[in-house]
């Protein structure tokens, strides 16, 4: 329960710093157009750090896309298969992906060196601060991924997380109305 409790507030915490990321996007760049339109300035330090900001916004995102399962998919073959065969074609697809966690992982370690002793032309700041988001996301998405291997393994997985792809927002949004309306009317 206390795992739980505190994987629970460690998303919410990872879900303001997307919106904090966001918001000093949004500041930094609509900040430098007004400047350069309304008074022939700019503050140069913005738009790098507007990049910046936008890499991590993107890789911690990635992070919380695969817990909510919202990456792409395609379940043509795997809606088809008896549970035994979507257990095994997600534990395999959890491994490649645990696997490409790893490579990801490795691949930072291998750049570390050159990313720490590399400055950004105008903050100065070391690149490891921007490229070494491969280690938080790829630590964060490895987690997921054993977590969710755990409990395939455990029988903890329901036939709906077999198949994990979801509708379009409005079309889950019409099923949910349904299935609400429905409710009702057996009442």
């Amino acid at each position: 329960m206390l795992g739980k409790w505190i994987a629970e507030g460690s998303f919410k915490a990872i879900e303001g710093i997307l919106a904090l990321c966001l918001l000093a996007m949004v500041i930094m760049v609509f900040g430098n157009v007004v400047l350069r339109y309304g008074f022939n300035s700019g503050i140069t330090i913005s738009e790098e750090m507007s990049r910046f900001v936008f890499v991590w916004l993107t890789f911690i995102g990635a992070i919380v896309a695969m817990r909510e399962g919202a990456h792409l998919g395609v379940d043509t073959l795997v809606s088809r298969l008896p549970r035994i065969g979507k257990k095994i074609c997600l534990a395999t697809s959890e491994l490649l992906m645990l696997g490409c966690c790893v490579l990801f992982f490795w691949g930072t370690w291998l750049q570390h060196e050159v990313n720490a002793t590399n400055m950004a032309p105008v903050t100065g700041m070391n690149m490891i601060w921007v490229y070494g988001i491969g280690y938080v996301t790829s630590i964060g998405i490895g987690l997921l991924i054993i977590h969710k291997l755990w409990r395939l393994a455990t029988g903890q997985i329901t036939d709906a997380e077999l198949v994990e792809i979801r509708d379009s927002e409005e079309e889950a949004i019409a099923h949910a109305a349904g299935e609400t309306a429905d409710k009702k009317e057996g009442q």
